[in-house]
């Protein structure tokens, strides 16, 4: 696989002063690269050990929804507030630029146990941590996290339950 890094933007100061934003969209302008990274991704043991797929809004519903259509894995969705309809659990959790808040609707859950978090960037680790704060409040197991690339500085991994498997780490 050409090394992925070729195809990620960094944007200094965005969305505030003092973040480096990391910019996946370029693999998704390169057909054959991102279909070698999913086909990767999908086929980890972190993906074929869960039943289901929690993608995060809203890159990692990219990523998320390649992944589960290639390893036939059913996928469900964490979104940020007033995004879905129904009863929901929901979690505030802090970013490196303040907080938001997670929603994940309950029945989607409802007949699977163990899931598989994949989003686009691994960071300080909130947004995945918050994801599996929601999933163990209903009694939920996470098999472990996919991500494109993870910002080792940020210690991000630290806050994590399970493996986490990052497929560049910057």
């Amino acid at each position: 696989m050409k090394d992925i890094k070729d195809y990620i933007t960094s944007y200094p100061d965005y969305p505030n002063k003092g973040i480096i934003f990391k910019d996946l969209l370029g693999l998704l302008r390169e057909p054959y690269i991102f279909r070698d990274l999913i086909d990767k991704m999908a086929s980890s043991q972190g993906i074929q050990d869960s039943d289901a797929i929690l993608a995060i809004e809203a890159r990692g519903f990219i990523f998320g929804s390649a992944i589960a259509f290639q390893s036939g894995k059913p996928m469900v969705v964490a979104r940020k507030p007033n995004k879905l309809p129904g009863e929901l659990i929901n979690k505030e959790y802090e970013l490196e630029y303040g907080t938001n808040i997670l929603s994940i609707q309950k029945d989607s859950i409802k007949k699977f146990q163990k899931f598989n978090i994949v989003d686009d960037v691994l960071a300080t680790g909130g947004t995945a941590k918050c994801a599996t704060d929601l999933l163990m409040l209903e009694g939920k197991e996470v098999a472990g996290y996919s991500m494109v690339i993870e910002i080792n500085a940020l210690n991000g991994r630290k806050k994590l339950t399970g493996p986490v498997l990052s497929q560049l780490i910057v």
